[in-house]
C-alpha cells in the first residue's frame, strides 16, 4: 500500500534540506509511527534466519526545487510530496492516522503542514509488469580484496547479478513476512532504455543505486511484494521505491 503525502511549509514558502536528506525522512517516518510499531521495526523487524527486514520504503521528495551546491542544500519552493510504501498494515495505518492527527510534522529544521494524504493499492495481476523508480534501486555484494579487506560492490542494471540479488532479496522478504512456501519461479528485471546512477550519502556511508524504467517478470506474489516493500536492498533508507506504469 502506498501513501502519497503532500506537505506545505509552515510560516514560509520554502523547505530547506541538506542534499543528502534520506536519514531525515527516515527519522520523520519513525516519529510518525506508534511507539510499539516503531520499536518492533527498529529493534527486530521481520526475520528470515540472520536477516531482518523493515518492510517499508519511501520515495525521493518531489516538488519545485533548486540546488545550492555551495551550502550542500536542496531548496523546495511551495508544496512537496513524499510516497511511503509498505505491505505491513500496522505500519500504513499508523502513518495515516498520525498524519491526520498531528497535521504538522518536522523534517530536519522545517515544520510542514499535512495538506493531503492519498492512499493507493497497486494490484499486480500478471507475471510481467513495467515499473519506474521513485527512489534508486540498490543491489550489492560484500566482496574481499586480495589483501583480505572487505569492500562493497554495487551492481548496475546490465549485470546479471543485479537481477539475481533482487530475486533473492524478494524471496527472503517473502519468507520473513509471510512465513510460507516460496514461489518456485524467479523474478527477473531488465532496464527499459537508459538508467541513471545515483550516489547517496547516508550517515557517512556511500550507497549507489539506479533510477529509470524497468521490465519486471516473475511470480505475482513476489512482484506484488516488490511493488509494496521496494526492490533491492536498503529500502527503509529510501531505496527501491517503485510504481507500476
Amino acid at each position: 500500500m502506498k501513501e502519497i503525502i503532500t506537505f506545505y511549509p509552515v510560516d514560509s514558502d520554502k523547505t530547506i534540506l541538506p542534499i543528502q536528506y534520506n536519514h531525515m525522512v527516515q527519522g520523520m517516518i519513525y516519529n510518525l509511527l506508534k511507539k510499539d510499531v516503531a520499536s518492533f521495526l527498529h529493534e527486530e523487524g521481520f526475520k528470515n534466519e540472520k536477516r531482518a527486514f523493515k518492510m517499508f520504503t519511501f520515495s525521493r521528495i518531489t516538488g519545485n526545487y533548486f540546488l545550492n551546491k555551495r551550502n550542500g542544500e536542496i531548496i523546495f519552493k511551495g508544496p512537496v510530496s513524499l510516497t511511503v510504501s509498505s505491505p505491513y498494515n500496522k505500519f500504513s495505518n499508523s502513518i495515516g492516522n498520525n498524519l491526520l492527527f498531528r497535521q504538522k510534522v518536522r523534517l530536519g529544521n522545517n515544520y510542514l503542514e499535512v495538506k493531503k494524504v492519498t492512499v493507493e493499492k497497486e494490484i499486480v495481476d500478471k507475471e510481467e509488469i513495467r515499473i519506474r523508480t521513485l527512489s534508486p534501486i540498490s543491489t550489492y555484494s560484500t566482496l574481499f580484496r586480495k589483501d583480505g579487506k572487505k569492500f562493497t560492490y554495487y551492481y548496475n542494471p546490465y549485470e546479471k547479478y543485479f537481477s539475481q540479488t533482487i530475486n533473492n532479496n524478494l524471496k527472503n522478504k517473502h519468507k520473513a513476512f509471510y512465513s510460507e512456501e516460496l514461489p518456485k519461479n524467479e523474478v527477473k528485471i531488465k532496464p527499459i532504455g537508459k538508467t541513471k546512477m545515483s550516489v547517496v550519502k547516508y550517515k557517512g556511508f556511500i550507497i549507489k543505486g539506479y533510477t529509470g524504467k524497468f521490465n519486471l517478470t516473475g511470480p505475482i506474489p513476489l512482484l506484488q511484494l516488490g511493488i509494496d516493500t521496494g526492490l533491492g536492498s536498503k529500502n527503509s533508507q529510501g531505496f527501491g521505491c517503485v510504481e507500476i506504469i
